[in-house]
């Protein structure tokens, strides 16, 4: 990831490094896709899956743990790692109670 990219995150949210489960629904599929998070914050999350999706790809997001859902898209091309692919994803509005983890406002 460059650092501008990095930097542009951290003025939008705060990111936390979890890993947790997560479910896409996504666009144009019948089948739910399993994915882990990598970080997470109010605006999306870094997620890795063992298929890359591309760029633009509209989803939903859910959190099995609560059961929340949350739409969004791929903002980036998908980068190879070790697990699969990393994902960028946003959300198409920020979703402050989606994690259930307490985001403080960026630069504090």
């Amino acid at each position: 990831m460059r650092a501008a990219s990095i930097l542009e995150e951290r003025r939008r949210s705060q990111r936390v490094m979890v890993r947790m489960p997560v479910t896409l629904h996504i666009a144009d599929r019948s089948k739910e896709v399993s994915a882990m998070t990598v970080a997470v914050s109010e605006t999306g999350a870094m997620l890795v899956l063992r298929e890359a999706l591309p760029l633009g790809t509209r989803l939903v997001v859910e959190n099995p743990a609560t059961q929340k859902r949350a739409g969004g898209s791929v903002t980036r091309p998908p980068q190879t790692c070790a697990e699969g692919h990393l994902i960028p994803v946003e959300f198409a509005e920020p979703a402050p109670g989606f994690w259930n983890i307490f985001f403080p406002p960026a630069g504090s």
